[in-house]
């Protein structure tokens, strides 16, 4: 008879994605994970296989939390589809000027793969993929939307406008890690919802 499992592999979970979140894939080591986790090597192996798909399982459970949060933000109807926008690029801003080290903060995991690995990682960059269509797919609908309500009177595509917006969200995730301050990054927003109305 198989023993039980003595630990909430949840909690595991998440103890994992932030320890990769932190240091990256490839600077985290299984020791880094065994003391993130509170588990042995045995444990981590017997209930993940392997370091990389404990990661895998970490960088789904991050896009699975942040993208369903970003989300609810963009499909929150009770509010004008620029004003969904301005809440997300908020979200941003307050993730990124939260929890800062040495007054630079740990970016986007998705972001951070992004750089790290999915040139040359098909797995990771498939993961990405899916996640980048999901979340461009929901920024083009409520600039559509935008279109309709008159908050949004851009006549650029909609797809290129999802685009840039997601794009303008990496770098202020980017500039976020090399140090830009709450002022840099609200100006990029408000750059980033300007380009909605011109």
């Amino acid at each position: 008879m198989a023993r039980p499992r003595m630990f909430d592999e949840e909690r595991a979970l998440d103890a994992a994605m932030r320890t990769f979140w932190e240091k990256g894939y490839e600077a985290t080591s299984t020791q880094d994970l065994c003391e993130a986790t509170g588990l042995g090597r045995s444990s981590i192996y017997n209930t993940f296989k392997s370091k990389r798909d404990l990661f895998e399982r970490a960088l789904a459970y991050y896009i699975d939390t942040m993208t369903t949060a970003q989300l609810a933000v963009l499909e929150d109807s009770r509010h004008s589809a620029a004003d969904r926008i301005r809440a997300l690029l908020v979200m941003v801003v307050d993730g990124e000027t939260e929890n800062r080290v040495g007054g630079r903060s740990l970016g986007c995991l998705t972001v951070n793969t992004t750089v790290e690995l999915a040139a040359r990682d098909s797995r990771a960059a498939g993961i990405l993929e899916r996640d980048t269509a999901r979340r461009l797919t929901a920024l083009r609908a409520v600039i559509e939307e935008g279109r309709r309500d008159g908050s949004i009177t851009s006549p650029r595509d909609a797809q290129a406008l999802a685009r840039f917006i997601n794009a303008a969200i990496g770098g202020m995730r980017i500039s976020s890690q090399g140090g830009a301050d709450r002022t840099t990054l609200e100006s990029i927003a408000e750059v980033t919802l300007d380009a909605l109305i011109c």
